[in-house]
């Protein structure tokens, strides 16, 4: 809530230590002196290498050096408001996106933005390409993307558009804090265009007694001139007095649209944190997310023509296999799905692997698929292939393919 360094949450409190999001002295900003309204580096989450991408919400000073070129040019200090994309914080925003995903990184943005910075400068030096570049980099992006927004920040306007997960759901995840806010339009500015002077009048007539009772006394067409500015006087009292809390009740019923239970209600975040916990959520989800990832890989060399969504049904099938329908629930529990992707995926000769026994029969069942194929499309090398076969399998396979051809042949004949 209050104004402090970002690098506070992130890496440490000096002095006195405390500990930040991070592993004490794993975070390390790169790219610091550019662009100082976004905070970009590497850090480990539980030994866990990450991309960082944070906001800083202080102001801060731009100096444009002067031209040595020109006599007359003098160098500028420009302030530059925190929370806000201006171009050249997002173009550093997009390069490291980018940076992140050539290193296989994967990546944590902590976002507290309120859009895009919208002057005619900012226009002119291209403030929407370089917005565009993170919407691009992001949709290229080929490892875990975990976008959390902390106590007290908000998600608003563009900003909301160029890191929304729809731009790649196989790999970004959307979570807030309880205490954070998001919306395209703030609860003010919805007030302003949704909700204005007259409808606040409406509903001042319709709910205070007082003022509805002024202005039925108004209407009447046989009143006095004097009792009518009496009353007109009262009335705009009344007015003056009831718009400030009238508007606040508005701004407050308007505010409770942003909060993080009507987002997940709507479906645009994956669920509501707490500030407290999230640290050990991102830990294990992220494990999670990586393991999954690995095995993933490992099913699609085995099965090149298996969906995403194919892949992730096949696996909480399998942990239902291997922990029993009744503990079916436990696959929303990242910590005990790390437990068992870990043991399933390990390269122990003694151990039973369920995963690897299952990633055996579907690459016996995509070559089986892939020879049948085949010979479908080419019956004239069906017999070829036959005896090249023959001449590479053993003599009790050979023997037991003739008693089941002897078996088709007498049942053929039958």
């Amino acid at each position: 809530r209050h104004f402090c360094s970002v690098l506070v949450v992130l890496a440490a409190v000096k002095g006195a230590w405390q500990s930040g999001f991070f592993d004490q002295g794993s975070f390390m900003e790169v790219m610091s002196s550019w662009a100082q309204t976004v905070v970009t580096g590497r850090a480990r989450l539980g030994g866990i290498p990450v991309g960082v991408i944070a906001v800083e919400t202080r102001t801060v000073e731009l100096v444009i050096p002067a031209d040595p070129a020109n006599l007359d040019s003098e160098a500028r200090l420009v302030q530059q408001a925190g929370q806000v994309w201006f171009p050249d914080s997002a173009f550093k925003t997009a390069q490291a996106i980018s940076d992140f995903n050539r290193e296989h990184l994967p990546l944590m943005v902590f976002a507290n933005w309120r859009g895009f910075s919208g002057g005619m400068k900012d226009m002119y030096d291209q403030v929407l390409k370089f917005g565009a570049h993170i919407v691009d980099s992001l949709r290229e992006f080929r490892q875990p993307v975990l976008v959390y927004i902390p106590p007290h920040a908000e998600l608003r306007g563009g900003s909301w558009v160029v890191i929304d997960p729809t731009i790649n759901p196989l790999y970004m995840e959307l979570y807030a804090d309880k205490e954070s806010r998001g919306g395209v339009l703030e609860a003010e500015g919805t007030v302003e265009i949704k909700f204005r002077r007259k409808d606040l009048l409406k509903t001042m007539r319709r709910i205070d007694p007082i003022y509805a009772r002024l202005a039925d006394q108004l209407g009447s067409p046989e009143l006095p001139g004097a009792e009518r500015k009496d009353l007109e006087s009262k009335l705009k009292t009344r007015e003056e007095f009831l718009l400030p809390i009238y508007h606040q009740v508005a701004v407050q019923f308007v505010d409770l649209h942003d909060t993080p239970g009507r987002m997940q209600e709507k479906g645009a975040i994956t669920d509501i944190l707490e500030w407290k916990s999230a640290r050990v959520f991102f830990y294990w989800r992220l494990r999670r997310l990586l393991l999954e990832e690995a095995a993933k890989l490992e099913i699609l060399q085995a099965n090149k023509e298996l969906s995403n969504g194919h892949i992730q049904s096949m696996l909480r099938r399998w942990f239902v296999e291997s922990e029993g329908a009744v503990k079916a629930y436990l696959w929303d529990n990242n910590k005990l799905v790390v437990e068992w992707l870990e043991k399933h995926l390990a390269e122990d000769d003694g151990a039973h692997s369920l995963i690897r026994e299952n990633i055996k029969y579907l690459k016996r069942d995509y070559a089986l698929k892939h020879i049948r194929s085949l010979v479908q499309e080419n019956p004239e090398v069906a017999m070829d292939c036959i005896i090249h076969m023959t001449q590479i399998i053993t003599p009790s396979q050979r023997a037991h393919i003739s008693r089941l051809l002897a078996t088709m042949d007498s049942s053929s004949t039958t």
